[in-house]
């Protein structure tokens, strides 16, 4: 199944919302030629779905030169995801308008590239080397919208990637591995633990024939989105 961010594009130029037809009237209507397609059915979250408007009628989407176009509102709500339309900015707003929350509330979480410049990859490169065996450098290929890279050092088990409000530890050893926590699967398969050795939750997850320590200690970012940012750390491109 798609991902509710690549749903959400589709429906939000595909449909307006039930009720708020009546403003899209005047220059911006163009008329077209399409098929309400019933032969397509629905699956949200491995569960059979069918969208119906506020009325409970049963909707179809709207086929029109090869695009499939759903109806907003229902399956926002199937979704869970606030949906409201700015009659004063002809605009249809999914979501909240903060950006950045945690998975669940329906809200895309903001990813943005870590341009490393020429002088910091030689900096991570030269940390790995430090380590016997462990020369291959990985680094985070991405980070929240907002977010900011300070700097790179290797430490006695590791090293460790300073942003503004996140730390990356990238190390041999297990850190959570004495402490109890919660399970969690990553976008990029891997397996991890939430765990609190102090008072700052940790994410710690095995990648390749390393350990990946995610946290924030300034708590500015929250489980949802250090999971994300965890998902992106890879082998550092050249």
């Amino acid at each position: 199944m798609k991902s509710k961010k690549m749903i959400l594009a589709t429906m939000a130029f595909g449909m307006a919302i039930t009720g708020s037809a009546g403003v899209y009237a005047g220059t911006n209507l163009q008329k077209i030629s399409a098929y309400l397609n019933h032969g397509i059915a629905f699956k949200v979250n491995g569960a059979a779905y069918t969208p119906v408007d506020n009325n409970g009628k049963s909707l179809a989407p709207i086929t029109y030169n090869n695009t499939t176009y759903l109806p907003v509102r229902a399956l926002a709500d199937a979704l869970d995801v606030p949906v409201t339309f700015d009659a004063s900015a002809n605009q249809v707003i999914l979501g909240n308008t903060s950006g950045n929350t945690a998975n669940g509330s329906g809200t895309a979480i903001t990813l943005t590239a870590v341009q490393y410049s020429t002088a910091q990859k030689e900096q991570i490169q030269k940390a790995f080397a430090a380590f016997q065996g462990f020369e291959t450098a990985y680094a985070p290929a991405q980070m929240i919208s907002g977010d900011a890279f300070q700097k790179v050092s290797g430490g006695g088990d590791g090293v460790s990637f300073v942003f503004k409000h996140m730390n990356v530890n990238v190390s041999p050893r297990d850190y959570s591995f004495d402490y109890e926590g919660t399970g969690v699967k990553l976008a990029n398969g891997a397996e991890g633990k939430w765990y609190t050795p102090s008072d700052v939750p940790m994410l710690t997850f095995n990648l390749d024939d390393r350990y990946v320590t995610v946290s924030s200690p300034d708590r500015m970012l929250s489980k949802a989105q250090l999971e994300k940012v965890a998902a992106q750390v890879a082998k550092l491109v050249k």
